[in-house]
């Protein structure tokens, strides 16, 4: 009987979604042309697309197509992080995307930021045991009314069926703003930042966010995550921005 229910229910989620097409089809953010597969972007604006075609496969930063794997800096110091799954280069027209979804609510583009991301995932093999967005202190949430690693964490999860922790670990101190900053002051910004409340003992976990910087806030919560036993900790964004300098 359950499971009739739930073939019923998905049922009427496709038809809904078929619905939603045919009134409102989906058009291209990047030029206003048609958009294909089901997202607000047509093929030739997805082509032009800053990708990352060879990622460090540590921390996510992009390397020439005959690089060893691993950048520089993640040699020298490894990061918290197993593997890094970032898609993108923060860099037009992405970057305005991402500024636009967090500093003006603009929640319509969240479908197609996880389908981006998602697409790259896929490829990427294993999923983890489960997903855990980057928290917003409360007065952050509060002020702007969302988490857009937690929108975006949501539309991974109808997408690929990853289960996604919004619980386990908190935001138990405000940070100041990272804009601007060199990697020390961003370090040291973050030091203490979280707490886990949940038990990931033996888990395969990804950390997500919107955009990397410096990776000092998601390295931070993955040291969080490996103190409470995850066994294994990626790195999960959809864009990735320039190296910064210590």
């Amino acid at each position: 009987m359950l499971r009739c229910g739930q073939s019923m229910i998905g049922h009427l989620a496709r038809l809904a979604k078929g619905l939603t097409a045919l009134a409102w089809p989906p058009v291209c953010v990047g030029c206003g042309a048609p958009g294909e597969g089901g997202l607000d972007l047509c093929a030739g604006c997805r082509a032009d697309l800053p990708w990352i075609d060879v990622g460090c496969r540590r921390c996510g930063l992009p390397l020439p197509a005959s690089g060893v794997g691993v950048c520089g800096a993640c040699l020298r110091r490894p990061p918290p992080f197993d593997t890094a799954v970032i898609p993108l280069m923060y860099a037009p027209p992405v970057d305005r995307w991402i500024q636009d979804l967090k500093f003006h609510a603009r929640l319509s583009l969240v479908p197609l930021l996880g389908a981006l991301l998602a697409g790259r995932l896929e490829e990427a093999g294993a999923l983890p045991r489960c997903v855990v967005p980057v928290p917003l202190h409360r007065e952050r949430l509060r002020t702007r009314g969302f988490n857009q690693a937690v929108e975006i964490g949501r539309a991974l999860r109808r997408r690929l069926g990853v289960d996604l922790d919004c619980r386990g670990v908190r935001r138990v101190r405000a940070t100041p703003a990272q804009v601007g900053a060199d990697l020390r002051t961003r370090r040291r910004n973050v030091r203490g930042a979280f707490a886990a409340r949940g038990d990931f003992a033996g888990m395969h976990v990804a950390v997500l966010d919107d955009v990397v910087t410096t990776g000092a806030t998601t390295a931070e919560l993955a040291r969080v995550l490996r103190r409470a036993g995850a066994a294994r900790v990626d790195l999960w964004a959809v864009a990735r921005t320039r190296p910064h300098k210590a």
